[in-house]
């Protein structure tokens, strides 16, 4: 039997499935990192989402100890150490496909709402304001060019959304060339700068992606552009996005991540036409039960 910590909330369902496998679980969610380097080494496993941070004082205590498995509920693992986790043997795991179609959903749900004013539309018209004029003047995605920034599962599924409004896709992946069944151009970064109407980011945060999106590629873009991030705060340069929206050449932009999170007093979010959600990508009901089932599967099959 091994004792697994639950560090972030996971669906009852997977926590049964668990204990089905002969397994203690032990929910304490919301530890501050102090807490968390003195609770890991009494456990075989910890249990992971976005919130908690699995940085190298925790894995030297948890190895010291009993813990000889991460599993990160979800698709990054930038808040995992990996290359200290591999150093002392510890396993990392994820579940990189279960949250895809959510978090692909959410990005084009943000292009639609960013497109035609759905934020401050709707917030205006509970105001008991009518601002037909100021709002009857959006974009259309259909015939629009998309660019993808990176182009892994979820970025592929928004690829196969896209090709619904008949979107031309072209993305930027340096460890990608094509994907079977999906239309999509592979460009340089600077070309997909330059053509798209519509930008989506589908890239983990590290020191290859910080700022990627910066004052230099939105010089680049042309004017009207809109801009969506579902995946990593810190991968767009949020003072820059910010200038480019007052500028005129972002036409909205679209955020469900942020460098520092909770976003709160975040002039980004504040501004009229950014259309933010507080890091909701995976937070689907269906989703949540795929994520709670791979991290059950992996976890029991770890300790088979």
């Amino acid at each position: 039997m091994a004792r697994i910590l639950i560090c972030d909330p996971v669906a009852e369902d997977a926590l049964e499935a668990i204990r089905k496998g002969g397994h203690e679980v032990v929910e304490k969610t919301g530890m501050t990192p102090e807490e968390l380097i003195e609770t890991a080494p009494a456990f075989d496993a910890l249990v992971i989402r976005s919130a908690t941070k699995v940085r190298k004082p925790v894995l030297e205590k948890g190895a010291a100890g009993n813990l000889k498995l991460v599993v990160r509920g979800g698709v990054g693992l930038d808040n995992v150490d990996l290359d200290v986790a591999a150093d002392l043997g510890i396993a990392v795991r994820n579940t990189p496909s279960a949250s895809s179609v959510a978090v692909a959903e959410l990005a084009i749900a943000h292009m639609l709402a960013c497109s035609r004013f759905l934020g401050p539309a709707n917030c205006t018209m509970k105001q008991g304001e009518w601002n037909k004029k100021a709002y009857g003047k959006g974009k259309e995605l259909w015939h629009s060019t998309l660019g993808l920034i990176g182009f892994g599962r979820i970025s592929q599924e928004v690829a196969r959304r896209a090709k619904g409004f008949e979107m031309d896709v072209v993305f930027f992946d340096p460890y990608i060339d094509s994907v079977d069944g999906i239309e999509a151009k592979k460009v340089d970064l600077e070309t997909l700068c330059r053509e798209s109407d519509f930008i989506s980011l589908h890239i983990p945060h590290n020191k290859e992606t910080h700022y990627l999106l910066d004052t230099k590629q939105f010089d680049m873009m042309k004017d009207g552009v809109v801009i969506v991030n579902c995946a990593r705060g810190g991968t767009i340069n949020e003072a820059t996005l910010l200038d480019a929206m007052n500028s005129g050449k972002v036409f909205a932009a679209g955020v469900d991540v942020f460098e520092e999170e909770p976003a709160t007093g975040n002039p980004l979010v504040e501004y009229e036409r950014t259309v933010a959600t507080p890091h909701i990508g995976a937070g689907s009901s269906a989703a949540k039960k795929r994520v709670g089932a791979e991290v059950a599967r992996e976890i029991n099959e770890f300790f088979e």
